[in-house]
């Protein structure tokens, strides 16, 4: 039988009195409740009644703050607010107070309204899907990803309703986030990611959350290696969980030039099957150091933003994505140019990074500017191709150049470092631009920190 598309409209949205009032009355007769309860709940959105959200805002306010907190003071706070009068607050705080059957028992209440907000929400949810599904005003797949990602915002607890209070949003994430940096047990947890290059992390602060991150160069630059060097690291030397995405080769290729990285073997020789002893040797090492690897490959052709998210949230638990490259995706909507489509799929690259909590690495490849440009090639912003957009919706874009790429332009007189690379920052919103220079080991497809490279 349909579902009458006012049923929602008409159900009583679920909350409980009795365990908000338990809540803040535990809160106001004990004040060290707030640290027990703050982790439970996601903020004063929490509760239904108004009154109770203004009441548990303020005290978030003082308890930021490190001040006391009692019914008085609250009382006070209330007067000064308008949302009781003298008398009418005193009364009700010390309702709250009378409510309260145990303070032992304050996470078992606070947990009860948690479980009644994520109802609401899911009801709020519900009836935003059943009035996109009867308008189809969108694709079904655009409305299908919208539910996703409604439901697993939810999931997540990162559900937000509307415009949040400056003080709540420090309180519950600013805070939170300074407290975990700051606890020496969990800083690595959530501090950025490090590439497994040093100086450019100094640039960087590594890989952040909800970061879209581009790297831009020329073909056979070396952009895909880079892009496996990095893949590499956060995965072996981090031991964070990784997927690659790969639009131009396939699974097998990419696994190759892993391991010819790895064990330091010729990647010919992989090809080939022309291997040494030693080789086999060092193959069989390599193997055994990556099997523990959180690393994944996905070679699927044609793949766009909305079926990599839905399989990176399938997967659970993904720290960081990596797509080669930006110019061989398609974008999930029609569009009249292709300016257009590479607008939609770095806006949704960026929302992807964004409602996932990860970095997300895309390759780019560059125009032929750079090769007209007089004696420097070196590459700048202005050289991304196709749309002005993967500037303004990157939050960090890294240029790769290698002056020997152009070694056939040069006087034969000039000396050319081939095993020069440089890692231009030609923007990054944390912080400051520069370059850093790597060397570059072509054998083995290996970009490193000058200082660490080695020849094997």
């Amino acid at each position: 039988m349909p579902m009458d598309n006012l049923m929602l409209e008409r159900l009583q949205e679920p909350y409980s009195l009795e365990a908000e009032q338990a809540v803040l009355g535990c809160i106001l007769m004990d004040s060290d409740c707030y640290d027990r309860v703050s982790g439970i709940l996601r903020g004063a959105d929490c509760f239904y009644i108004p009154q109770h959200r203004e009441i548990y805002s303020l005290i978030s306010e003082r308890k930021l703050l490190n001040q006391k907190v009692d019914a008085l003071i609250v009382a006070e706070a209330l007067k000064s607010s308008g949302t009781y009068d003298d008398a009418g607050a005193r009364n009700y705080l010390a309702q709250l107070a009378a409510a309260v059957p145990s303070v032992a028992n304050v996470e078992s209440y606070a947990k009860i309204v948690n479980d009644k907000y994520y109802l609401r929400t899911l009801m709020a949810a519900a009836g935003e899907m059943l009035k996109s599904a009867a308008e189809e005003e969108m694709p079904a797949d655009a409305i299908m990803d919208a539910a996703e990602q409604r439901i697993y915002d939810i999931r997540q607890g990162t559900l937000k309703s509307g415009p949040v209070k400056l003080a709540d949003i420090i309180t519950n994430d600013v805070y939170d986030n300074l407290q975990k940096l700051s606890d020496p047990a969990l800083a690595d947890e959530y501090k950025g990611i490090p590439t497994g290059f040093s100086l450019l992390d100094k640039y960087m602060t590594g890989l952040n959350r909800s970061d879209l991150i581009l790297i831009g160069a020329r073909p056979a630059m070396g952009k895909t290696s880079f892009a496996l060097n990095v893949a590499r690291n956060v995965a072996v030397q981090a031991k964070k969980k990784v997927v690659f995405f790969s639009l131009e080769m396939g699974r097998e290729q990419l696994a190759q030039r892993i391991l010819s990285t790895e064990a330091r073997v010729e990647g010919r020789k992989l090809r080939t099957g022309e291997l040494s002893d030693d080789d086999w040797q060092r193959i069989a090492e390599a193997t055994v150091n990556l099997s523990h690897a959180e690393l994944y490959f996905d070679d699927t052709a044609n793949i766009t933003v909305p079926e990599m998210k839905s399989r990176i949230r399938k997967m659970r638990d993904v720290d960081c994505v990596v797509i080669d490259y930006l110019q061989l995706m398609t974008g999930s909507k029609r569009t009249e140019s292709r300016v257009q489509e590479v607008s939609e799929i770095t806006r949704s690259l960026k929302l992807m990074a964004k409602d996932l909590r990860i970095p997300v690495i895309t390759c780019s490849q560059l125009s032929r500017s750079t090769e007209g440009r007089g004696k420097s090639h070196k590459p700048q912003l202005s050289d991304l191709r196709e749309s002005g957009s993967i500037e303004q919706d990157a939050d960090i874009v890294l240029m790769l150049y290698r002056e020997s790429y152009y070694d056939s332009e040069k006087d034969e007189t000039v000396v050319v470092d081939n095993d020069k690379a440089e890692v231009i920052i030609a923007k990054n919103r944390h912080g400051s631009t520069g370059s850093v220079d790597l060397h570059w080991n072509g054998t083995y497809t290996l970009f490193s920190t000058p200082e660490l490279h080695y020849d094997a």
